[in-house]
């Protein structure tokens, strides 16, 4: 795996002849005890994208750099406002697998190829405290930079590449406070050094990529301040993003990738869903983020059901758990995950997933906002809220009469969890935590019933072994009595879920 860090820096444009502070200036600066010149580093990199400028659309390089103490491949994408996660791997002759994977989201079905080369001298300033330690490094470069536009192959520039020439400063944290950072901007600026409006070398060297995939140019409606379309649109931008970011982390096979892949695509159609009067789209892309969530699903269920079951293995005394029991149950599901993982990676990499994500995409970055979407949000906000509560009010009503107590127990459920996101997204708290507490409650009597089913056939695979299956009876029983503790305390859930007042917002 690559090596990782959070990459703090600023960036300020330095005019011809830009003489920066004498090295005792930042010495002077709070917490810095020595400004000491680092070794002059001569840079050679070359910068990955798709043909329409993808990676960059989405704030993330990809590049291959030659020379300096961090030569190698380097993948950078924001985190937060201010940061960026910076992935180091060493020199390759094409784009690590790693890289691939983590930007397949975003690169789609489209190729990689070389997009601009850069050339840097960097003379470098570090700044210790007293201790040694490098608080702040600040570089000083010249860059010479090729838009090797049309070139997707490698090797050289065509003969229309643009030739770009400039000088920036860049200040970065190592391990100093962002104050710091503050008090190098304040030395800067009062030697005619102002803060850069581009976010990276390459970006300046491209341009801003024009729109999104699908957007096709189309008119946007935008949306007033303290508009229920401006909330509407910051929750489809933040969602989406957390979307595409995860996709590379449930084809490398991270912790709960899958998990909060899944999340993130129920947690975007409930917004589609929740906001649908406000927003001008037919039902394709909520149901494509359905179809991504049920591809997660069986993986999923293997990883919460192993863990469930593992551990109520553990919580028998020894003999009411004969037989090889935990090593069964570990196997059923590594396995059963494994299967379902590549099952869901072959999903995340089809055509119609892509699609999804182009149309995810054109949804974002200009929302298509119907006129009603211009009332204030705070009225508007207000109506959603309610119309969830009672959506889950119609369901905890049809319990009662089902045929099926199980499946509308699950249906009420997954309403519940809609009306939590949409109070999430809404600032309700209180109506929030009260819809997760219910969603909670009957999540646990789910996976009870998924478990009760699993046991039954893990102790026919135990039996067909001549394994002891006294134990899967006895976890067998434990689920009968979680659905049972979850169905006497239901209704009282619900009623604390389903006070009216709680859909006023904070």
């Amino acid at each position: 795996m690559a090596r990782r860090q959070i990459e703090t820096e600023r960036k300020f444009d330095a005019p011809p002849r830009t003489v920066l502070p004498p090295p005792e200036a930042f010495a002077a600066l709070p917490g810095v005890a020595a400004a000491e010149t680092g070794a002059t580093e001569h840079l050679d990199a070359r910068y990955y994208d798709t043909a329409d400028l993808r990676l960059l659309r989405h704030r993330r390089t990809l590049r291959r750099r030659h020379g300096g103490h961090d030569a190698g491949w380097h993948l950078k994408q924001p985190a937060g406002a201010a940061s960026r996660t910076e992935f180091h791997l060493p020199d390759a002759p094409g784009p690590p697998e790693e890289f691939l994977l983590r930007t397949r989201a975003f690169v789609r079905a489209s190729a990689l190829g070389p997009v601009a080369a850069l050339r840097t001298e960097r003379r470098r300033l570090l700044l210790r405290d007293a201790q040694g330690r490098v608080l702040a490094e600040i570089a000083h470069d010249s860059v010479e930079a090729e838009r090797l536009a049309g070139d997707r192959t490698g090797g050289t520039a065509p003969a229309d590449a643009v030739d770009l020439a400039w000088t920036e400063i860049e200040a970065e944290l190592v391990d100093g406070e962002p104050d710091l950072l503050d008090a190098v901007e304040q030395l800067l600026a009062s030697a005619g050094i102002h803060r850069s409006a581009s976010r990276s070398k390459v970006g300046r060297v491209l341009g801003a990529p024009a729109g999104s995939p699908g957007t096709d140019g189309a008119p946007v409606r935008h949306a007033p301040d303290g508009s229920w379309g401006a909330v509407v649109t910051a929750l489809l931008r933040e969602q989406v993003a957390r979307l595409l970011e995860l996709d590379g982390e449930v084809r490398l096979d991270t912790p709960d990738a899958v998990h909060q892949l899944r999340i993130a695509a129920r947690r975007l159609r409930s917004t589609l869903r929740a906001h649908a009067r406000a927003l001008d789209l037919d039902d394709s892309a909520a149901e494509g983020l359905r179809r991504v969530g049920r591809a997660l699903g069986s993986a999923r269920d293997h990883e919460v059901l192993g863990e469930r079951l593992l551990a109520q293995v553990a919580a028998l005394p020894p003999e009411e758990r004969p037989g090889p029991m935990a090593r069964r149950i570990r196997s059923w599901a590594r396995h059963g995950y494994r299967n379902q993982w590549r099952q869901a990676v072959a999903v995340l990499s089809s055509p119609d997933y892509f699609a999804l994500l182009d149309r995810l995409d054109a949804i974002a970055a200009a929302p298509p906002l119907r006129a009603r979407a211009a009332k204030p949000a705070e009225s508007a906000l207000g109506t959603v809220l309610r119309r969830q509560q009672r959506r889950v009010a119609e369901r905890m009503t049809a319990v009662h009469d089902a045929a099926d107590r199980d499946a509308a127990l699950h249906s009420v459920r997954k309403a519940a969890k809609r009306a939590r996101y949409a109070a999430e997204g809404a600032g309700a708290r209180a109506l929030a935590d009260r819809m997760k507490a219910l969603q909670q409650l009957l999540g646990e009597r789910q996976d009870a019933l998924l478990a009760r089913d699993t046991l039954r056939q893990l102790a026919e695979r135990a039996h067909a072994s001549g394994e002891p299956g006294f134990g899967y009876g006895v976890l067998h029983a434990a689920q009968a009595a979680a659905v049972r503790e979850a169905d006497a305390q239901v209704e009282a859930v619900w009623r604390r879920a389903s006070k009216p007042k709680l859909c006023q917002l904070d």
